[in-house]
């Protein structure tokens, strides 16, 4: 049109052929104007801006502490999951937080769910402070059991109102495999009548079968097709009963991540960022946070080194009693070095295992790293 309206004699001024063809051109013109305003205004076709999850997840010894820093930088998360469900011995669903701590939990719960943030918490397989494989297989292998059992979870998230639930089932087997991913299906359409999400946490693992049945037992293609978050455990690597080493090395996540993006839905990838370490000696390795490894080291002036090749801090030291120690643990650094891999994958987002204090600067990383992350998100705003 532009052509047209700058030199409107071009096919003569005077000449009625020379009108005809410039209505012609000029109809055809406004046409084409018209299609392409429609066709942009097909929702279908106009890209959508990626969205990235930052899921707080709280275990419950972890609260208050956890409360203080979710609220201080409310605008980079877009999710809390307090670990506080558990199962009793027959496989009902029973609060996990000691009864002495439980008032408190609740004002907690109160303050923390004012942030409008989406609110999920979490139900595992704890019976009396352990993993319990008894509670749960039974309900895996009968009908009747995992239909009271998936109505018992949905009448949990509607009472209290919550934005959905998460699963965090550990310590199956192998056999249990179909059973599982089975119970997720169920479980999944449960909540998403009632407009409720589901997340489920899954063992990392680098291939389909993984290094033990704990990984066996767990179908990703089959549970991330129902889920709409999957939660991978991105820690331990090494653990309290292994050797010393990096609770989450770099190039681990790279080869669990490269296997989780060829059979789950990569926008339905979270990824676990641990923030705790494990200091072992005499072969066993006890939880620690970062503050008290920082502290420990300082106490028995130990030089902190940091692995490239994992990207974790580390240190030796001899306790009073002559009894060496080996300590990795998580910082700052080695945090941005997984939200890096995280980013680059291209997943949908993070979730944080706030085992304790954690160091102050993981949440400048983690803001600098996700900047449209994080602000409110009520249930149904997906």
């Amino acid at each position: 049109m532009r052509g047209d309206s700058r030199s409107p004699g071009r096919f003569g001024a005077a000449s009625p052929r020379g009108i005809g063809v410039f209505a012609t051109v000029l109809v055809l013109s406004l046409a084409l104007v018209l299609l392409l305003l429609s066709v942009r205004s097909e929702p279908e076709s106009r890209p959508r801006a990626p969205s990235t999850d930052v899921v707080a997840a709280l275990p419950f010894w972890n609260l208050d502490r956890g409360e203080e820093t979710v609220l201080r930088h409310s605008e980079v998360f877009s999710e809390i999951s307090p670990w506080m469900y558990g199962l009793d011995s027959r496989g009902g669903v029973v609060n996990q937080i000691p009864r002495d701590r439980a008032a408190d939990a609740e004002s907690t719960m109160g303050r923390i769910r004012r942030t409008e943030l989406r609110f999920t918490p979490t139900v595992a397989n704890m019976t009396n402070g352990k993993w319990s494989y008894g509670s749960v297989a039974p309900m895996l292998h009968d009908p009747r059991r995992m239909q009271e059992h998936v109505r018992e979870i949905v009448d949990l998230v509607l009472t209290n109102d919550y934005a959905g639930v998460d699963i965090d089932y550990e310590e199956l087997r192998a056999g249990d495999r179909a059973a599982f991913s089975e119970f997720v299906r169920r479980l999944a359409d449960a909540l998403h009548a009632h407009d409720r999400s589901l997340s489920v946490a899954l063992f990392a693992k680098a291939s389909e079968n993984g290094y033990d049945q704990r990984n066996a037992a767990q179908d990703y293609a089959a549970v991330g097709r129902a889920a709409d978050q999957v939660r991978l455990m991105g820690y331990d690597r090494h653990w309290s009963t292994s050797p010393p080493g990096p609770v989450a090395p770099v190039d681990w996540i790279r080869e669990v991540l490269a296997y989780a993006r060829k059979t789950i839905p990569p926008e339905k990838i979270v990824l676990g960022v641990p923030l705790y370490g494990y200091d072992w000696s005499g072969g066993r390795g006890k939880p620690v946070t970062w503050s008290e490894a920082v502290r420990s080291a300082e106490e028995h002036d130990a030089r902190v080194r940091f692995d490239e090749s994992s990207r974790t801090p580390w240190f030796r030291y001899t306790d009073a009693e002559g009894e060496r120690h080996e300590v990795w643990f998580e910082n700052a650094a080695s945090s941005l070095a997984k939200f890096e891999v995280a980013d680059r994958a291209g997943i949908g987002g993070v979730y944080l295992w706030m085992y304790g204090a954690a160091d102050p600067e993981t949440w400048t990383r983690l803001r600098r790293t996700f900047p449209g992350a994080g602000g409110p998100r009520k249930r149904g705003a997906d």
